[in-house]
């Protein structure tokens, strides 16, 4: 079996301050911008990885998601606790510098943890969790 992980999904509620942070903070490239009615998704990745992408979508667009359920994602979003993703990098400090220089609200400086990996980690635009490992 040859698997690998293409695109996961952020949940985001202002495509314009998401695409600002993963594009202009974080070096994403944008793969794809897609409109539909007052709805956008963009896809974005990093430049070296062409084949792994994250799609930032409106939250709760489904239609089978109840109002009450929108409401849920809503206030889990506005904590922080909804959505996350892990990057990874061979210099967390430097990357962490970069990040905390182009305004991303921190959540943890550079530490080791006790399980082995040196990590930090922010929050995007939209609240969600991102969190970048060192490279061992």
């Amino acid at each position: 079996m040859d698997l690998l992980i293409h695109c996961t999904f952020l949940p985001t509620v202002d495509p314009e301050e998401s695409l600002a942070f993963y594009r202009d903070v974080l070096g994403f490239e944008v793969r794809n911008d897609v409109g539909y009615g007052d709805m956008r998704w963009i896809t974005v990745g990093p430049p070296a990885q062409p084949r792994t992408s994250i799609v930032l979508h409106p939250p709760a667009a489904d239609p089978g998601i109840t109002d009450d359920e929108r409401r849920t994602i809503a206030a889990l979003m506005a904590k922080g606790s909804y959505a996350s993703v892990v990057l990874a990098t061979p210099d967390v400090d430097a990357v962490f510098e970069q990040v905390q220089a182009g305004g991303a609200e921190v959540v943890q400086e550079p530490m080791d943890q006790p399980y082995g990996t040196r990590d930090c980690a922010f929050r995007d635009p939209a609240g969600n969790m991102v969190r970048i490992n060192r490279l061992g």
